[in-house]
């Protein structure tokens, strides 16, 4: 069993999941008392918040690279980065790392196109529905990308950073992301991706397919942990 390195705390809500999730997927595939080898580096998440506001994407890559290479020198024999926004750096965070980054755009990008979907919905932080990246890393798997307008663009990123990064979870902010991938639906989106790790903790199940980035990211890194 390969040791997954995780860049987590960001926030440590969706970290936990990650952990929750590939330890019970290796005690399903190898049964008895397996668990999964993991080395995890927390973030103080507040620290990369600031940064972000601010667009200071280059130190952020800076301090990814520095952490994930901390990771490597302890063991890790490839990365993930718990965090769909960071991925905004990934790129130059592999360059900086001798063992592979498992991208979770990349994992994402194969469970739509395995159910046959073409034209998907994306839901997440502005900084991933709006900046470019993560249609970029969708469209070079073919697949259509339709994002929430202005208004619930908004919305969504708020309840984000204000309510689920911070434990916060409301029937009202539910039912609010519902009826914004229902507008999705209707600009022609088939299913939806939960592009924010935090966003499955909240929204499980709509009208359409939707993806948990969180999930898929860590079911990956268990097949890639157990190849």
């Amino acid at each position: 069993m390969k040791t997954i390195g995780l860049l987590g705390g960001m926030s440590w809500e969706s970290t936990l999941e990650y952990y929750k999730i590939i330890n019970e997927e290796v005690a399903k595939r190898l049964n008895g008392l397996h668990s999964a080898k993991i080395i995890l580096y927390s973030f103080d998440f507040s620290e990369i918040a600031e940064l972000q506001s601010q667009n200071r994407w280059n130190e952020l890559g800076e301090i990814l690279a520095e952490k994930a290479k901390i990771l490597e020198n302890a063991g890790a024999d490839f990365i993930l980065i718990c965090t769909n926004t960071m991925h905004k750096v990934a790129d130059y965070v592999q360059s900086r790392i001798n063992v592979p980054l498992l991208s979770i755009i990349d994992c994402v990008a194969r469970e739509v196109v395995k159910r046959g979907i073409k034209r998907v919905g994306l839901l997440g932080t502005k900084f991933t529905m709006e900046d470019g990246f993560y249609e970029d890393g969708l469209r070079k798997y073919g697949l259509e990308v339709v994002i929430p307008d202005e208004e619930d663009r908004n919305e969504v990123h708020r309840i984000i950073f204000e309510e689920l990064c911070r434990g916060i979870f409301k029937d009202s902010s539910k039912r609010k992301l519902i009826e914004i991938i229902e507008r999705l639906k209707m600009k022609g989106a088939e299913g939806v991706i939960l592009g924010c790790t935090e966003l499955p903790l909240l929204v499980k199940h709509a009208e359409i397919p939707i993806f948990d980035s969180t999930k898929i990211h860590a079911v990956y890194a268990v097949e890639f942990a157990l190849k």
